[in-house]
């Protein structure tokens, strides 16, 4: 019988690793990196080959986003190394 220590241990271990994988996707790198206003205007459509594709709400948000380009991929890239480019698109 499994004794209660290696239990809590074993479902503490489990939750970290799955917070870890919750750290490691695209919408966690938003949430780190953009303001609560920017969120609202914006939503992850792909990640593939290293791009991460946006949709973005109105082409002022695309605009305002554009210029701030080279810092988000800079932050972004702190977690994802993988990541060589965004990409935002008109759209919901």
């Amino acid at each position: 019988m499994e004794l209660l220590k290696d239990t809590i241990i074993k479902v503490i271990r489990d939750l970290s690793a799955k917070k870890l994988q919750e750290d490691n996707t695209p919408e966690a790198w938003l949430k780190k990196t953009l303001t609560k206003k920017e969120l609202k205007h914006i939503k992850v459509k792909y990640f593939r080959k290293g791009i991460l594709g946006l949709n973005v709400d109105s082409s002022s948000w695309i605009y305002t986003l554009n210029l701030k380009k080279e810092a988000l991929l800079k932050k972004f890239q702190q977690c994802c190394a993988a990541l060589k480019d965004i990409r935002f698109t008109l759209g919901e």
